[in-house]
């Protein structure tokens, strides 16, 4: 297989029509057939691949090329889960353009091109699937919890981190599904899965799901400064399920997918096998 065919597997799963502005290949490859693969993949990383003999390193995060300058553009992909919840769109839109503008700017000082240079010498291809991964995260995970929650309007956040931790991955972790904002005994309510789209949206965001009619969002992870924001809220929740075991599941899934294609993959880098 060569990388264009293996980026094909990821859309498909993710029901994409064309690669998202966090995903790329920055080196091409043909005649692929053993993979190292990891959450963070870097230039040590590729060097280990030299070492282990593989034919392509993929990365989940984007670490290099215009996939790193163009990440904020991604987020926009978040209006429509909101729409999904009732969040008007215009609404949506108004509410991302901050954190766009923060990750743009951040975005454009970067070194975009440390990693892929390294890889380009080293002759190694190279490539990395975030969006399409995190919305098969996403996906499978509120699937599962609404099939819990379904019939069952008296749920608790303790029953949500029961029913996560249902799922192999967050069995796997020392870094498992915690709650953040709320206690065991506090009402779910109508639950949110909150993991594609760039990264979180923020507290104004989580604010907005709340008044929508949520009661909980669950989400990969959460700074510090929206928590206790959401906290002085006081109108939803905050389930944080873990970002390498959240990772792992969309992952794991592409992962698979490739192996039915007579591939060879090697996990590492946060990956729960």
């Amino acid at each position: 297989m060569n990388t264009t065919e293996i980026m094909n597997i990821a859309l498909e799963l993710a029901n994409l029509e064309e690669v998202p502005f966090d995903s790329g290949i920055s080196v091409e490859g043909e005649n692929i057939k053993k993979i190292l693969i990891g959450v963070d993949m870097e230039t040590p990383e590729l060097l280990l691949a030299k070492e282990l003999d593989v034919d392509l390193v993929i990365s989940h995060h984007p670490h290099t090329g215009e996939q790193d300058v163009h990440f904020h553009k991604v987020l926009n992909v978040q209006i429509e889960k909101m729409m999904e919840f009732g969040i008007p769109i215009n609404k949506g839109q108004k509410l991302l353009k901050k954190k766009i503008g923060l990750l743009e700017r951040a975005g454009h000082v970067r070194n975009y091109d440390k990693v892929r240079s390294a890889a380009k010498l080293l002759k190694m291809p190279y490539m990395n699937i975030h969006l399409p991964a995190d919305i098969v995260t996403e996906r499978f995970v509120q699937n599962h919890i609404n099939e819990k929650v379904h019939g069952h309007p008296r749920a608790t956040l303790k029953d949500l981190i029961t029913y996560l931790n249902e799922i192999y991955e967050y069995q796997h972790t020392p870094a498992g599904p915690v709650i953040r904002v709320g206690s065991e005994s506090d009402y779910a309510g109508k639950v949110a899965v909150l993991m594609a789209g760039g990264t979180n949206g923020g507290a104004d965001v989580f604010k907005a799901y709340f008044e929508a009619g949520v009661g909980t969002i669950i989400c990969m992870h959460v700074p510090d400064d929206v928590r206790e924001e959401v906290e002085k809220q006081n109108i939803g929740n905050v389930i944080v399920a873990g970002h390498m075991a959240s990772d792992s599941i969309g992952l794991n899934i592409f992962i698979r997918e490739m192996e039915k294609k007579g591939l060879d993959v090697i996990r590492m880098s946060g990956i729960i096998e």
